[in-house]
């Protein structure tokens, strides 16, 4: 299988651009010490855009990136960080 992303390129002056598919779900909590990411095809294919995204080469060391049940992240999720090293 082949799958074709976009990832839009990065901007110093708007910061990184997430694209997010149609019906994204992505839940995440921590279950005995390990981090449980569990998303469905929406959720998944959004969350490789974002890491391509991230590791773009003019994007610097301690760029980031933070999902939350606010705005991304199924309600009850913890927290998620990922940064760039």
């Amino acid at each position: 299988m082949e799958m074709k992303i976009q990832v839009p390129d990065y901007k110093p002056e708007s910061g990184i651009t997430l694209r997010w598919e149609g019906d994204f779900q992505i839940e995440t909590r921590i279950n005995d010490g390990t981090i449980v990411i569990k998303a469905n095809r929406d959720g998944l294919i959004s969350m490789a855009n974002h890491l391509l995204n991230l590791s773009q080469d003019k994007i610097s060391c301690g760029y980031h990136i933070h999902y939350d049940s606010f705005s991304e992240l199924e309600e009850g999720s913890c927290e998620l960080i990922i940064e760039k090293s």
